[in-house]
């Protein structure tokens, strides 16, 4: 499980997440949504540790992430929303680089290769610089590269950006493998329709607050008849937004969650 305590993050006088608390469940795909620079990538950066937050804490499976940085690092895999990096070497040796990293056997670790370039429709392009690929292939080959230590922590910011259909769709049936076993997916996402299909809960942030956490479809029973689409603009556009959402009776627990997913296992 990842928790999140607390996490500010400032920038000068701009605050870019303000005192967000969150709990990620073992087995869920968990979708952040927000407009650009609502908060996503700066949440999910401080989770992989490329930027440091201004306060708060975040814990993976009990363990803090700054006193056990490098292993909960080895735990987990990560897309970035812009790979700009080992844009001038093969995509091949990107690979291989990232296995030996992580300390993968040669064996394995080229089989895993030959397995994620089939299945992103890589196959024939592994001697080529990155730099020559188009946007869409790029993303393909840092998400080969996050998946190749079968991590148990997906963290995907924007991953289906520039993706075909099928890569998509494949990438998308493999966060659901992945959670079935046990494992947690957290993505990051502007697509409504992506996260009511794809996502066990979802976080709405405005502003670097988190306005919503919960199901689609809870979300969409405090609004009989709204279409989805509306909902969220009402919410993300109404700076009283915070309290509609929050006003009933019942709040909708990580406890609740929990249970209900085990009752459906």
């Amino acid at each position: 499980m990842i928790r999140i305590a607390g996490l500010t993050k400032r920038y000068g006088d701009k605050i870019a997440l303000d005192n967000l608390d969150l709990e990620i469940l073992d087995g869920e795909i968990f979708g952040l949504i927000g407009h650009n620079g609502a908060g996503k990538s700066t949440t999910i950066k401080s989770l992989v540790s490329i930027i440091e937050p201004t306060n708060g804490q975040i814990f993976v499976d009990g363990k803090d992430l700054k006193e056990n940085r490098l292993e909960i690092k080895k735990q987990i895999g990560y897309v970035s929303d812009s790979p700009d990096m080992f844009l001038k070497i093969p995509a091949i040796l990107f690979w291989e680089f990232v296995g030996d990293i992580y300390g993968i056997e040669k064996e394995t670790r080229d089989r895993k290769i030959i397995e994620l370039c089939e299945i992103f429709d890589m196959t024939g392009n592994e001697n080529l610089p990155i730099e020559e690929f188009s946007h869409g292939m790029r993303q393909k080959a840092f998400i080969i590269a996050a998946l190749l230590s079968d991590p148990k922590i997906w963290v995907l910011d924007e991953p289906m950006t520039g993706l075909d259909p099928q890569s998509s769709f494949n990438l998308k049936e493999m966060m659901k493998e992945h959670t079935k076993k046990g494992n947690t997916v957290l993505f990051s996402t502007h697509v409504l329709e992506v996260a009511e299909r794809l996502c066990d809960r979802v976080g709405i942030l405005r502003k670097g607050k988190l306005i919503f956490v919960g199901t689609i479809d809870e979300l969409k029973n405090r609004y009989p008849g709204e279409s989805l689409e509306k909902i969220y603009l009402d919410m993300v556009n109404n700076p009283n937004g915070n309290n509609k959402i929050y006003s009933d009776e019942k709040q909708y627990t990580y406890s609740d969650v929990g249970s209900e997913k085990n009752d459906e296992q």
